[in-house]
This record gives C-alpha cells, structure tokens and sequence, in this order.
C-alpha cells in the first residue's frame, strides 16, 4: 500500500503549528508515531525518518518546532535550539498527539514517540508529561531531571553513545537508576565506538551504519511490542 504524504497544520496551545504527516491510505486503523527532528530543524532528513517509519506500518507525524526555519550552520542550530521555548515547543507536541488522536487511519490507543538530538530530549519529556504517549525511544537526547522522570507514563528504549559528548554515559546512568528507582519500564541500550548522531546518514563524520541498522531494528520491535 502506498504511503500518502503532506504537510498538515494542527492546534497547538492557541495557535497554528505545522508537521509533516505521512502514512499508508486506507487499510485500517493503524499506531501512531511522533517523529521529533534534530537542532537543524524539520529538514529532509527529518522527513525521511518519518517516511521510514510509515513504510513500517505507522502513521508518522513530525512536528516543526521551529515554525519554519531550517539550518545547516551548528552555531545557528545551537541558537534555535537554545531560544526554543519550551512551553511553546511541548504545546506543538501535546497539539500533534491530540491531532494523530483525531486521524481516522490512527488507533488513538496506540502512540508512540521517538526523537533524534534535540528531538531526543523531547521524546522522553514527552513521555513524563503526556498519558496518551504509550511508548518513547529517544535516540541520545538529553535526560530531564529525576523528579520529570518518576512521571514516566511510558515505556522507553534509549538509543546512547557511548562517546556522546553530551549525552555523557553518566546521563545515561542517572536515567538507569531513575528508571529502576521509579519502578519504569525502561532500558537503556548503549552503543559501544560511536558518538552523537550515529543515526544520521546525512552526515558522514558521524553515521555508523552498523549501529544505526541494529539500533532501527531495535526500536521497531521495541515499537511493536510496546503497542502490541
């Protein structure tokens, strides 16, 4: 079955916000996937993620936090991601959830969400804010503090680095403790001899294939026993 894509623009907190929605026509109801995009904004890369996940099943909505604006320069993307209001940038999210909800291809009891960098962060803040978020694998985002995380309402797959500089692997071990401390459903899956990004085929100096391949297999069945 072919899959549909286009840009949408869905509720957010008062005002409009935009993503880019993508997933099979027709065929019955299927999970929903929020697919949150790196410091550089929702680029082609970002897109191309959410097509990859519809080509597995899902109806993937990403969400532009940026309103717009796309950057390939680090120092600018640090800039955005530093001005980013945070209140602003959960409404979108809490917006694209409530808009997946509405879709009728889109089981309302089975949503998702992953997150890359930036988007990492978001993914698992998402996951301590939002109940309707069932499960959250975000790959090398920041981790929020322990009294965010006791309000885990997911289950969660963190895809790290182990030579992140800053996801540091003592960030990695305080989400550990927290996700046993709390009684959470939760692992932290760290890649040995690869650093931040080791997902984004974009960019040579940091993509690892072989991490990346098995991290994609690990999230989809992660994904699928989640929403099962």
């Amino acid at each position: 079955m072919a899959n549909q894509s286009k840009m949408v623009e869905f509720e957010a907190g008062g005002r409009t916000a935009r993503g880019y929605l993508v997933g099979p026509e027709g065929g019955g109801k299927r999970p929903g996937l929020i697919v949150i995009h790196e410091w550089w904004g929702l680029n082609d890369h970002a897109k191309d993620i959410a097509n990859r996940f519809a080509g597995e099943g899902y109806a993937a909505l990403a969400p532009d936090l940026y309103d717009g604006t796309i950057t390939k320069d680090p120092e600018e993307a640090a800039r955005l991601m530093q001005e980013l209001d945070l209140n602003r940038a959960l409404a979108i999210l809490d917006g694209a959830v409530d808009y997946l909800k509405g879709q009728e291809q889109v089981d309302a009891g089975k949503l998702a969400v992953t997150g890359f960098c930036m988007g990492g962060s978001f993914a698992l803040l998402l996951a301590t804010r939002n109940s309707d978020i069932k499960a959250s694998a975000p790959f090398y985002g920041d981790v929020p503090p322990d009294e965010e995380l006791k309000n885990l309402k997911a289950r969660v797959l963190f895809i790290g680095a182990e030579q992140d500089n800053w996801i540091t692997l003592d960030k990695m071990g305080r989400l550990k403790s927290a996700l046993d401390k709390y009684g959470k459903e939760g692992k932290v899956k760290i890649y040995k001899g690869v650093g931040h990004a080791f997902f984004n085929d974009t960019r040579p100096e940091a993509y690892d294939e072989e991490a990346a391949k098995d991290a994609w297999r690990s999230v989809n069945a992660f994904l699928r026993e989640a929403l099962s």
